[in-house]
This record gives structure tokens, sequence and C-alpha cells, in this order.
């Protein structure tokens, strides 16, 4: 793969902690300095912009598999502790399972316990970037107007979840053996099924903290949860 990943690397010392942002974000959006300077201590801190988002290039409809092999480049070989959140931890899931990637803890924030892409109509999406109707199926419409949000890059966007969806989450094919933390918001019905996710790892914890899916990851008690799990 020709195309390597925007990383933006905050130095320190020990073992790092990668962070992988949502849909229609980017690594400065979801983990700002003002909010997780000093989360870690004095640990060295990845963020990684995923393909079409941020600064990273597109990767066009590239599958599944190529996204985490572009992931595993950006992150390096060397052991890590993975956080990500929404899309991020639907990556991490798989990335933690991934020959060239050395992952010791996870954190997934705001996961859902499915593939939300495949029911995603593109079609109709494509047809109302382009100026045509408005989709009628409710997860389309947000799904465009998340990717329509200013600063974003639409159709490049549609594109990677097109090549996401034509290889889908399946979390119960293959779960990461790390201890994992799994993290979502009390009001947060995409995360509703992160119990059901939990039963499928061989070690793991279920946190509950204030927001929406949207708010939870700003939120103080987020950040508390995640250092405190990283730090044992």
């Amino acid at each position: 793969m020709t195309a390597r990943l925007n990383v933006h690397r905050r130095a320190g010392h020990g073992r790092p902690v990668v962070l992988v942002h949502g849909l229609a974000s980017s690594g400065a959006q979801d983990w700002p300095d003002a909010e997780w300077s000093g989360v870690f201590g004095d640990r060295p801190v990845v963020v990684v912009d995923l393909p079409a988002h941020g600064a990273s290039p597109a990767l066009g409809t590239a599958p599944t598999s190529e996204v985490l092999d572009a992931l595993a480049e950006a992150v390096g070989r060397d052991e890590v502790d993975l956080v990500g959140y929404s899309l991020g931890a639907r990556l991490a899931w798989d990335l933690a399972r991934h020959p060239s990637a050395a992952v010791r803890r996870l954190v997934l924030g705001g996961l859902a316990a499915g593939e939300p892409f495949v029911h995603v109509d593109l079609a109709a999406a494509r047809d109302a970037l382009a100026g045509g109707a408005a989709p009628s199926d409710p997860l389309t419409g947000m799904i465009l107007h998340m990717v329509t949000l200013p600063g974003n890059r639409p159709a490049e966007l549609l594109d990677l979840i097109e090549g996401l969806a034509a290889e889908p989450f399946d979390p119960a094919s293959a779960a990461p053996t790390q201890p994992t933390l799994l993290l979502g918001g009390v009001d947060d019905g995409m995360a509703a099924g992160i119990g059901d996710l939990a039963v499928l790892l061989p070690e793991s914890r279920v946190g509950r903290v204030p927001g929406d899916h949207l708010g939870a990851l700003h939120a103080p008690e987020f950040r508390a949860a995640v250092a405190a799990f990283l730090a044992d």
C-alpha cells in the first residue's frame, strides 16, 4: 500500500498509547490536547487520522483488511495500548489481532455490536450528495449528515463506508485476546450492546459514562476510566 496515514506523535517515555477516532471526525477533534494532555502522564501518544479523515489520504473503496493494514503501518511494531472510539473502536477490535500490531491492552468506546454500514443506501446517499432527493432511510440520512459536516470530504467518506461494508465487522468470528475495557455513554443507543460484546472476550470490563454517542467521548469520566485501565 503506497498511501500512508497521517500520524501525530506526542513525545514521552514508556509504552505508547494509540488513539483512533470515529467516523466523520479526526484525531484532533476526538482527542484534543485540551482534554487529553497529561491523561497518560509522560507516556508517548500516537493520534492517527483514518483514511479520508483529517490530513490522511483516501483509500477509495479499500476493504476493511486494507484499512487495517494501513493502520498497522501507521502504528508501527512497538508494543502499544490501543484506544478506539466508534469507527475507531470497530477497527481497533480487529487491529488488536493484526500480525503486524503488538497491542497490550485495548479500550473500545462507543462500539456498536453489529455492522451498520451494510445497511447504508450508498446509491441514495451519493444521489443526494449530487443534488438529488434526501434519502428516505433514517440511517442513510444520518450518515449523509455526518459526512457532509463542515471540513469533511463526503464523497471520499462514502467510498470508505462502501469498502468497510464489503468486509463487515463480525465480532463473533474472532475476538481480541488482550484485556479489554468497553465503554459506552449511558444515553448512547449505538453502544447498547457492549455487554454482549464483552462475553466474547476472554478478559473484559464494561463501563458506562455520562452522555450520548457524541458526548460520552468528551466526558471527564471517560478519560478517567481509560487512564485507570491503562495504568494497571
